[in-house]
């Protein structure tokens, strides 16, 4: 639940809208501006064992990580959180910080035995290798990831994590799954009769290792869509699937210019995220999610770890990724192609040839 730019009156509406609906589980973070303060203020009117609280703090804050802890159990107005996660472990720095000697975790198992914590997972906007590596040390109950219709890359984890009966829970689905609460209308047609997030949160929840798909409503009458959802049970239903069959016929417009997202092109000389640059290509031209794609595209270079990589403008042609390319594609000039599709600020860099 991030708040930056949602009146407190219309979130604490949103809030009770959902409770009324019967959702129970809330998820926010220290992060998230004034979240936790005004999410404290929508349930505390609630019988407390009536929802499910989580939390999340990130790593870095280490050294003084009780502090946080006892700081958001008092912005939430609660005695306990049902569920903490540790926040963002995205790269190696973020795995140290976590397991070392009075570290992150350290903290949170202190704060269990008192109590405080019921249940410990973690998020993470990293690699798929990095959320592995942090899923097999066995510390954690659930995981916080990555994972849609639109972005599959993260499916080992998710059943890896189903494996260990660890929680899974998605982020951001609606918004980082593409943003789907305001798909173009080319997207809309395909995924007709149903809503783009609807025909998303089935795809997420015919998965059984997906325990959660978050909402993210920011008003009240925005949950149409989610609750179509839960129409159905299990595995995809014949028109779902057909659905799904006609998106993945959509990929056939890129031609052989098609990146299947291997990721065998990194690691990138100039640090350019290329699988993700090459998969907004691939969104923007199958299903005219270009809006999508430039609000992600803008976000290299801006959010450090969260979404790691430089944009493609920096690729000076060195072709060291060409010979790892399994589809033989010519990713300079895809590059070029997608930087010049997605690029929309004023007084940056531009490609030169």
């Amino acid at each position: 639940m991030q708040l930056p730019d949602v009146p407190e009156e219309q979130a604490i509406a949103t809030v009770h809208r959902a409770m009324a609906l019967g959702i129970n589980h809330y998820e926010t973070a220290r992060g998230y501006g004034s979240s936790e303060e005004i999410l404290g203020r929508a349930l505390r009117t609630f019988d407390r064992s009536s929802f499910i609280l989580t939390t999340k703090i990130t790593p870095k804050h280490y050294q003084n990580y009780r502090g946080c802890i006892e700081e958001s159990l008092t912005r939430l107005q609660v005695d306990y959180l049902d569920n903490f996660d540790i926040h963002g472990i995205n790269n190696e720095e973020q795995v140290e910080w976590v397991f070392k000697k009075g570290g992150a975790l350290e903290a949170v198992q202190q704060a269990m035995s008192e109590g405080l914590i019921r249940h410990v997972g973690f998020s993470s906007h990293g690699q798929l290798e990095i959320i592995l590596k942090v899923i097999e040390t066995g510390e954690f109950e659930s995981v916080n990831l990555h994972y849609y219709y639109f972005n599959q890359r993260n499916l080992p984890a998710v059943r890896r994590a189903g494996e260990l009966d660890m929680g899974v829970l998605i982020i951001s689905p609606t918004d980082k799954g593409g943003r789907l609460h305001r798909p173009p209308q080319y997207l809309r047609d395909l995924t007709a009769p149903y809503h783009p997030i609807t025909i998303n949160h089935r795809f997420l929840l015919s998965h059984p290792e997906v325990t959660t798909v978050t909402v993210g409503a920011a008003q009240p009458d925005e949950f149409a869509p989610h609750l179509k959802a839960l129409e159905a049970d299990g595995p995809l239903t014949e028109e779902e699937q057909e659905i799904i069959a006609r998106l993945d016929r959509q990929y056939e417009k890129l031609g052989n210019t098609f990146c299947t997202l291997c990721h065998q092109c990194l690691p990138c000389p100039e640090g350019i995220n290329i699988p993700e640059v090459l998969r907004l290509r691939n969104l923007a031209i199958a299903f005219d999610m270009v809006e999508f794609g430039r609000y992600r595209y803008k976000m290299f270079e801006n959010t450090d770890h969260w979404f790691g990589g430089r944009k493609a403008v920096y690729c000076t042609k060195c072709n060291d990724c060409l010979p790892r390319c399994p589809e033989k594609l010519d990713i300079p000039a895809l590059l070029m192609e997608a930087h010049k599709m997605l690029y929309r600020e004023e007084g940056k860099r531009k490609w030169s040839d």
